[in-house]
């Protein structure tokens, strides 16, 4: 058994193994377009006699840490076949996928999981919720009329307004995809439309992705900007009174949209969605925007599955310094005092998916309770997010 990276005549054989695992089937007129995708990933397989037993990718991807761009290698098409299951190939492919992520200086990595539990494991952490709200037609009240107007635009007409609309939108989270024209037409429309308000001064202040069909109306993405934005779309929404019994909206959960419904008591879901994970926590340290304070504390970090991780981190005046074990070194030993923790959980603070005190109540971070309000006030209170799939 070996591990090595698929090259393009591999392509075929990999688009079999995922087809079988998944129970899905491409249709002949869409393989060679779908073989033109693979070029854009990074695939890593289990090889043995000349055959694939395994394969992951690795797609190349951006994403938001608020205004800042951080490296990310999005992990998906995880696959095996059934008779090569159970022997560890998956596992020896996740720490080779690590490794070669690091090496090409991807700070995260970002997965829709089958199974929380299963990826957990490997330090992956879930970073953000989904919240679908349920709304039925006798809630669709109008709000207060605003100045602005709405443009409808298709996969046809997709307009460069979206985008810069997005990356304003994207900048107020943490884990949003950077997205580029052809994400947008090739991963984002789907069977959509995408409808977009105008304030009175002709800017894009918001959007929502969506899709009407037997009596429903879905909104994939809901986006704003702005309070006046917010009520402008969701008029728009309630103008569709006459052809929809139902709306759904997949919104953040930070979405202020259903605490100004008239009538609030709505059907919400709320479902874990996306997983990430740091993959050098070095750079991501360094590179994150913690609050300026006087405070300084020891970070102590373990990392099972990416062992340059290891190591305690010094946090003071906004700068980051390492401290590598080296037992029998004469080099400067960091305190034993500080907070520990692992990957998983550090995931967790620095996508701002749960807060220092949160993590010590369940003791997934050990420390004084005075060190835990020093990274309460270290870190800011980010809202986390992820609109994409992969």
């Amino acid at each position: 058994m070996v591990i090595k990276e698929l090259n393009e005549k591999d392509y075929l054989e990999s688009m079999k193994l995922s087809m079988y695992a998944f129970q899905y089937k491409i249709p002949e007129e869409s393989i060679p377009a779908r073989l033109e995708m693979l070029k854009r990933h990074k695939l890593i397989g289990v090889w043995e006699d000349n055959s694939i037993l395994a394969k992951l990718h690795i797609i190349p991807h951006q994403i938001f840490i608020n205004d800042q761009r951080w490296k990310m290698g999005g992990l998906a098409g995880v696959a095996t076949y059934p008779e090569y299951r159970r022997k560890g190939y998956v596992k020896q492919l996740i720490i080779h996928a690590l490794q070669t992520m690091r090496e090409e200086e991807q700070i995260v990595s970002l997965l829709h999981p089958f199974d929380i539990g299963f990826y957990r494991k490997f330090g992956w952490e879930v970073f953000t919720d989904n919240k679908k709200i349920h709304i039925e037609k006798k809630d669709l009240k109008f709000t207060n009329e605003q100045p602005g107007i709405i443009k409808r635009f298709a996969k046809e007409t997709h307009h460069t307004d979206i985008e810069n609309l997005y990356t304003q939108f994207s900048e107020k989270y943490t884990g949003m995809l950077v997205r580029d024209s052809t994400w947008w037409k090739n991963n984002v429309y789907g069977d959509g439309q995408i409808a977009v308000y105008y304030n009175d001064n002709n800017e894009a202040q918001g959007y929502i992705l969506y899709e009407v069909k037997e009596s429903k109306m879905d909104i994939e993405e809901f986006a704003a900007l702005s309070h006046e934005a917010r009520c402008g779309l969701w008029n728009f929404i309630c103008q569709h009174d006459s052809m929809v019994e139902k709306v759904s909206i997949l919104t953040s959960n930070h979405e202020l949209l259903p605490f100004t419904f008239q009538q609030p008591k709505v059907k919400m879901e709320v479902t874990p969605y996306f997983m990430a994970r740091i993959v050098n926590a070095a750079e991501c340290l360094k590179q994150y925007p913690f609050n300026d304070i006087s405070q300084n504390i020891f970070i102590h970090l373990e990392d099972q599955y990416a062992p340059w991780n290891n190591g305690s981190y010094f946090i003071s005046n906004g700068e980051v310094k390492e401290f590598k074990d080296k037992p029998g070194s004469n080099c400067v030993q960091p305190p034993k005092r500080g907070v520990r923790l692992d990957i998983n959980s550090l995931t967790a603070l620095i996508f701002g998916y749960k807060r220092p005190a949160e993590l010590f109540e369940i003791g997934s971070i050990k420390g004084q309770e005075s060190e835990i309000a020093v990274l309460e006030s270290l870190f800011p209170k980010h809202k986390p997010y992820f609109y994409d799939f992969f």
